[in-house]
């Protein structure tokens, strides 16, 4: 009776809320960043208030001014961020709008070539260093020879590759090499992967 009664009070008080969220803040994500920023903020303004107002607390005296002070400093300072919080979130309406009109009609300079290209670099890389330390780490545990050579190999081509990207317009011709070092990676950690699943099936079997 207890749980069920806790369920219902929790319902209550958190139902309209939660049934808000589900239908519509949580479909577009820059509300749910929106929802968890000023719930971040109105958590710092209760532990200023409570740091600012815990030199006089408890308040020792039944009269209700006092209280109503609390009160209405508390709710003076929440209402301040509250509104300083809104002209951040305009503010970063403005931009992301902006932003949105500039992607609407992209103009791709030298330097955002550049930048494209790094993150797809950057991207084959964290691939291939990411499956060779599987792969190295199973060949030193094993004691596999080919693991062991696999990885720096790879890594080697892969660091050679780059330089094709010194030439003109070679990251055409460099990126997918990289990717192609990337899946050649992936599947020989695929392959070692399942060799290993096998072994292991293959004992439990026989024992």
């Amino acid at each position: 009776m207890t749980v069920t009664a806790g369920i219902g009070y929790a319902l209550i008080a958190l139902g309209p809320s939660l049934s808000l969220f589900v239908s519509v803040i949580s479909k577009k994500p820059f509300l749910i960043l929106t929802v968890l920023s000023s719930t971040l903020l109105w958590l710092i303004s209760l532990i200023v208030l409570s740091g600012v107002w815990r030199a006089f607390l408890p308040l020792k005296t039944t009269a209700w001014w006092p209280y109503a002070i609390l009160i209405i400093t508390s709710i003076g300072f929440q209402e301040g961020l509250r509104f300083l919080f809104w002209k951040v979130y305009k503010r970063l309406e403005d931009i992301l709008d902006a932003f949105a009109d500039r992607v609407s009609k992209p103009r791709l300079f030298l330097t955002d070539k550049m930048q494209i290209a790094l993150a797809l670099i950057a991207l084959a890389f964290v691939t291939i260093h990411t499956f060779s330390m599987v792969i190295a780490f199973n060949g030193y545990a094993e004691g596999n020879k080919v693991d062991q050579l696999f990885v720096p190999v790879v890594h080697m081509v892969a660091g050679m590759v780059t330089l094709i990207n010194l030439a003109s317009g070679g990251c055409v011709i460099g990126i997918p090499l990289l990717y192609f070092l990337a899946v050649l990676t992936l599947m020989h950690c695929g392959k070692m992967v399942w060799r290993r699943l096998t072994e292991t099936q293959s004992r439990e079997r026989s024992s």
